[in-house]
């Protein structure tokens, strides 16, 4: 039995021999009518080597479901944002469990994912594709906003007070140099008392070191974005190239439309689970583009006129002035975005598979106590409790230090990442933008 078994192998191997040769004299006998005509080039075979250290980091990040994938494909199915050639998520599960960690960090259809978690909600196997979207867009940004240690100390629990402790160190540090932790009722300004009994916070830390303070960090913060949207670039056109789509130009001339549908947050009118998202996004979106103009014209009303000669406004402004047309509108909204966001979160715990990660949290509540404490500087400095006032507008300046700080390694950065992800996107030919 074994002897008849090695002569068929045998026979087998022969006339496999005979066949590979026949076939290559009768190629070499056909004649190539032109190079267009010929057979396009196979691509080179490559080797996978999965890392499995960004899978164990991965898993602490937030995917811990992410092996209970076993490649369904329901999650793209369910999906309402994916392209239709290439869809996301079920690549990106698959790549996360190989351990693919450049094909991941190159892929803009992380960013194209807007953490809707239709996908999660329909998930059979419960392996939370969204939830593992989320965790690999940390680690993206962690990769290339540097220093990483800080995008992974600011989603680190244990290093909260720490992370904390740095904007409170250096406003307590500007108070006492320029500053005054028993500030007086009133101030002087040329010899006279203006506002006199009044709660004025320029007494408890002036304009300028506030400006100094700020647009430093702003600044640092901007520079860290740029580099790291420079590498990010970089990977991107990596990732296209070594799949057979090199991709030239700067992306400039896409960021209009893309600018036009974050303005609109079109992508979260897809969402089917949690289609409220839109609703509580767009009124944090309008917050933050409200109180940055409140602050650029709070800046311009005092330091303009010193550019042609002449006195700034003083704060406190009064109720009714082009500074509070801003600020007000700004801080209801901000109110109504965040408290919607974080009641949206409890709502909708089953589908998105629990309540989201400290990654998450983290941003949501430095905005609640940002928002709180902006309206509560308002409120007891007009109810003149400076008890009350002066620690509250230390407690809100803090956080607003703390998010330009951390801005570039926090949630806040997915702002950045998504714009140019979106913007790569429609350069690539990869997505056209939502209808």
């Amino acid at each position: 039995m074994a002897d008849e078994t090695v002569e068929k192998t045998e026979d087998t191997a022969g006339a496999g021999e005979e066949i590979t040769e026949t076939a290559a004299s009768e190629a070499e006998a056909v004649p190539v009518a032109s190079e267009a005509e010929a057979a396009p080039a196979v691509r080179e075979a490559v080797a996978i080597t999965p890392d499995v250290g960004f899978v164990k980091e991965l898993i602490s990040s937030g995917g811990a479901d992410l092996k209970k994938c076993y490649q369904c494909a329901t999650c793209s199915v369910a999906c309402n944002l994916t392209p239709d050639a290439s869809p996301f998520p079920r690549k990106e599960m698959m790549w996360a469990q190989w351990g693919l960690k450049d094909k991941l960090m190159g892929n803009p259809d992380i960013w194209l994912c807007h953490q809707c978690n239709d996908c999660t909600a329909q998930c059979p196997r419960g392996a939370k594709p969204g939830t593992v979207m989320n965790a690999v867009a940390k680690m993206t940004i962690s990769r290339f906003s540097k220093p990483g240690f800080l995008t992974k100390g600011v989603g680190n629990p244990s290093a909260l007070i720490l992370m904390m402790a740095l904007p409170i160190a250096i406003l307590a540090v500007a108070i006492g140099i320029f500053g005054s932790y028993s500030p007086t009722r009133g101030e002087m300004v040329d010899g006279k008392l203006q506002h006199a009994g009044d709660i004025v916070y320029g007494q408890f830390l002036g304009h300028w070191p506030i400006v100094g303070v700020f647009t430093s960090f702003f600044v640092l913060s901007i520079i860290v974005f740029a580099l790291g949207i420079r590498s990010y670039w970089g990977a991107l056109k990596a990732h296209a190239a070594d799949e057979g789509q090199p991709i030239a130009g700067s992306g400039f001339g896409k960021l209009g439309p893309v600018i036009g549908e974050i303005f609109t947050h079109k992508r979260f009118g897809k969402c089917d689970e949690t289609e409220d998202r839109k609703t509580s996004h767009m009124f944090i979106f309008y917050a933050f583009g409200l109180l940055f103009l409140a602050t650029i014209v709070s800046t311009l009303l005092t330091d303009g006129p010193l550019l042609w000669g002449g006195e700034g406004v003083l704060s406190p402004y009064p109720t009714i002035s082009v500074v509070k047309l801003f600020a007000y509108p700004g801080a209801a909204a901000g109110l109504i975005g965040i408290g919607l966001i974080t009641i949206n979160r409890f709502k909708h715990q089953e589908k998105l598979g629990g309540l989201g990660s400290y990654f998450d949290w983290l941003l949501i509540s430095v905005i609640i106590v940002l928002m709180v404490t902006g309206i509560g500087s308002v409120a007891f400095r007009l109810a003149n409790i400076g008890a009350l006032a002066f620690p509250t507008y230390f407690v809100h300046l803090s956080a607003v230090l703390f998010l330009f700080i951390y801005a570039p390694f926090s949630k806040m950065a997915h702002m950045v990442y998504r714009t140019v992800a979106l913007t790569f996107a429609r350069v690539s030919g990869r997505d056209l933008g939502v209808d």
